[in-house]
């Protein structure tokens, strides 16, 4: 393969294995890692490496699988069951997942399962080695590969890679609970650039780096957001993901989603519809919400019969012990409520707990009066995005939590803290009464910033300054050793009126050698 290659790598492909009989049939993913990386995996000479979805154990199913993968320049890490247990359900969905969502008495602490990390992970990086050249870019995506930068960055010294976590970062206090800290953090190091959702998730690994690097991993400098290396520059930054807008505003209008509208207004009736959207995962603060919700029908019984909430539940995990205990309270939860307001034609929530199609979340976007985004601790949260996007008539309040890296961007919502029952409750009124021309105001405020900020804007500007620190790197390495740089390298920076500003940071003098080529 030649070089100049873009390569993304993350847990899970853009595609879903199904294994039926002695057949494979594949579904394109709906998730937001792949959709946001499609307007970088459609160029020619882009390939995407991760984990199909199936265990695939037949050698001959695998060899087919591969085949049919790579003329979609897909590239599978295949995984038997013992790896699916160990690698993805146990140390980074049991250990890595509740920590870094601040949930550390559900975090479990197996060395058997973090070796099992290690091995994959190297799988990972072993499958960008076979396909990757030091001209390329490779882009690392989120917690369950944090060991791959460095294990990539020892074979291929002057790669250029990026990664990016999709997860907060959590405090210093929680991360060094951690008995691989340091591992994990000499792994992301291995990076050039590395992505977070939020500042406070780039200040806490900053943070991180300070109290326990210093010779336990590797020796650092660290400058504002900038780590120093014995030879390398290593740049944290805050790069919030954004949707397809587009797709959401043309998807809000679309006539399949105009039917489910229309049955959702023949449900609803002339009451007012609150929708939440969730994952059912303990870090989505499902249960703090209807407590709210509760307490809100208690406290106004003008609103009995007047407003529904449907709350859309998607399973996951649900064989986890947690996870399966999260449901039987929901379950419990709706019951209750359910049986201590409802009526005979009215049932305060609407519980579904499945699945539902692009079109059929459309229209909960598009109906709904208000939307509930409360989770306890969320990287971003996409459904407060997808919210504000389906919005064409530019009214609808959004509820959400402070939590959610999202409300460092969309200040206009009803920002909530989701622990707190009592300000939920009353959010939810005033919600409910706000008036038309307000909401207008709030949602017209936020598609402005979700428009600008969208998925392709949030792609290109993370490549773009991997790009840009590859260059600076070399640059500063000229300038340490006294080497010319190549005139190309200067010219890139030159081309963006930026060269100027580099220098001067780096304090070369105008007869430096690094200045020649451009004169």
């Amino acid at each position: 393969m030649k070089s100049g290659k873009t390569i993304i790598i993350s847990n899970r492909l853009p595609v879903k294995a199904e294994q039926r009989q002695d057949t494979v049939v594949y579904h394109q993913s709906e998730g937001g890692l792949a959709t946001g990386l499609s307007c970088v995996y459609n160029k020619d000479n882009c390939f995407w490496i991760g984990w199909p979805g199936i265990s695939a154990e037949d050698a001959g199913l695998r060899e087919r699988m591969e085949r049919e993968l790579y003329k979609r320049r897909l590239l599978p890490v295949m995984l038997n069951e013992q790896e699916i247990a160990g690698f993805y359900e146990g140390f980074s969905n049991g250990t890595l997942w509740p920590l870094f969502h601040c949930f550390p008495s559900y975090a479990g602490f197996n060395n058997e399962e973090w070796e099992m990390y290690v091995s994959v992970n190297r799988k990972f990086a072993d499958k960008i080695l076979e396909v990757a050249g030091s001209g390329d870019t490779i882009w690392i995506h989120d917690y369950h590969l944090l060991l791959v930068p460095d294990m990539v960055r020892r074979e291929l010294p002057d790669a250029s890679i990026g990664f990016f976590q999709h997860i907060p970062f959590p405090s210093y206090e929680i991360f060094r609970l951690l008995p691989w800290r340091n591992e994990l953090l000499r792994g992301l190091l291995g990076a050039d650039l590395i992505g977070f959702h939020t500042q406070e998730d780039v200040e806490h690994f900053v943070e991180a780096i300070h109290n326990i690097t210093e010779a336990a991993v590797v020796e650092t400098s660290i400058l504002s957001n900038e780590i120093l290396l014995d030879e390398r520059t290593v740049t944290v930054n805050a790069f919030p993901m954004g949707i397809d807008y587009e797709k959401y505003r043309s998807l809000s209008v679309d006539p399949a989603t105009e039917k489910v509208v229309a049955r959702i207004h023949e449900l609803v009736g002339e009451r007012k519809l609150m929708v939440s959207i969730d994952r059912l995962d303990y870090s989505k603060g499902i249960l703090h919400r209807m407590n709210a919700y509760n307490r809100f029908l208690a406290e106004h019984p003008e609103f009995h019969e007047k407003v529904v909430f449907i709350q859309l539940i998607v399973p996951s995990r649900d064989t986890v012990s947690e996870y399966e205990k999260l449901r039987e309270e929901i379950n419990q939860m709706v019951g209750d409520i359910n049986t201590r307001y409802g009526t005979w034609d009215w049932e305060p929530i609407r519980y579904f707990y499945r699945s539902f199609s692009p079109e059929a979340l459309s229209g909960l976007y598009v109906a709904a009066d208000v939307a509930l985004v409360t989770p306890l601790r969320d990287g971003m949260n996409l459904v407060s995005k997808e919210f504000v996007a389906s919005k064409t008539t530019s009214s609808g309040v959004l509820i959400l939590s402070e939590m959610a890296g999202a409300a460092q961007e969309l200040k206009q919502a009803l920002l909530i803290n989701p622990h707190n029952e009592e300000e939920v409750a009353g959010a939810i009124y005033r919600a409910l009464i706000m008036p038309v021309r307000e909401q207008v105001k709030r949602m017209k405020a936020m598609q402005r910033i979700v428009a600008h900020n969208n998925v392709h804007y949030w792609a290109a500007s993370f490549l773009r300054s991997l790009e840009e620190i590859k260059i600076l790197q070399q640059i500063y390495h000229a300038h340490m050793y006294n080497e010319e740089v190549e005139a190309h390298v200067l010219q890139q920076f030159i081309s963006r009126a930026e060269a100027p500003a580099i220098l001067d940071l780096l304090q070369i003098p105008g007869d430096s050698p690094v200045q020649q080529p451009v004169a």
